[in-house]
């Protein structure tokens, strides 16, 4: 597996990564839609259903400055394909879009993750939703090596 910042140095609005997975998109496609997996590697979530439209919240633990609530939406979904949705953190003004692009590969699956619609004030959210989708995606990897 392979994990690759794709940000550019002098981007300000989105993070992008790219995961090179020795899984099926099926089996990727789980971790990214299946509830209890969704809890393992990201947060705990709640209300999360893979339907357009469907809104579902995810929380952690408050830290200063933020409450640990993100509020979703699901923007777009196909099967196996492609996750987009709203993340949105009200107390910190954070109104974003999350993707995850599946591409089926010779060995598995490339997993494109876009985070977009940060604006230039929020240097540190930015920063901080990059060490963030880093840490998870460590989790989100070891997640699905130990899946069947």
């Amino acid at each position: 597996m392979n994990l690759i910042d794709k940000t550019a140095p002098s981007q300000t609005d989105s993070i992008s990564f790219e995961f090179e997975l020795n899984h099926l998109p099926e089996k990727v496609w789980r971790a990214l839609t299946d509830p209890v997996l969704l809890t393992e590697w990201l947060l705990p979530v709640t209300g999360f259903a893979p339907a357009p439209g469907t809104a579902f919240t995810l929380k952690t633990q408050p830290y200063p400055g933020w409450d640990g609530t993100v509020n979703c939406r699901i923007l777009e979904i196909e099967t196996h394909k492609k996750l987009s949705y709203t993340w949105v953190v009200g107390d910190m003004e954070i109104d974003t879009v999350v993707t995850f692009t599946l591409t089926p590969t010779a060995s598995g699956t490339r997993l494109s993750l876009v985070q977009s619609g940060f604006k230039p004030a929020q240097k540190q959210n930015f920063g901080g939703a990059r060490y963030g989708w880093k840490m998870m995606g460590g989790k989100l990897v070891d997640l699905l090596a130990r899946l069947p």
